[in-house]
């Protein structure tokens, strides 16, 4: 993941927010501590399982 990669999920995590809907991002340990390098972890909803991504989402309803 390089910081394009990154720029690309932070405008679409604003894109949903905007529409009032969540970004759940599935991904594997490097990504997630790239991401964490760049202290995004906060703002980027990263999960280590579809299932898990889901179930966020439909426990926002």
């Amino acid at each position: 993941m390089d910081s394009s990669g990154l720029g690309a999920l932070v405008q679409l995590a604003k894109q949903a927010q905007t529409n009032e809907g969540t970004l759940q991002i599935v991904t594997n340990a490097r990504v997630t501590q790239t991401v964490k390098l760049v202290r995004l972890e906060k703002f980027l909803a990263l999960q280590t399982s579809v299932d898990s991504a889901l179930g966020n989402i439909s426990g926002q309803s």
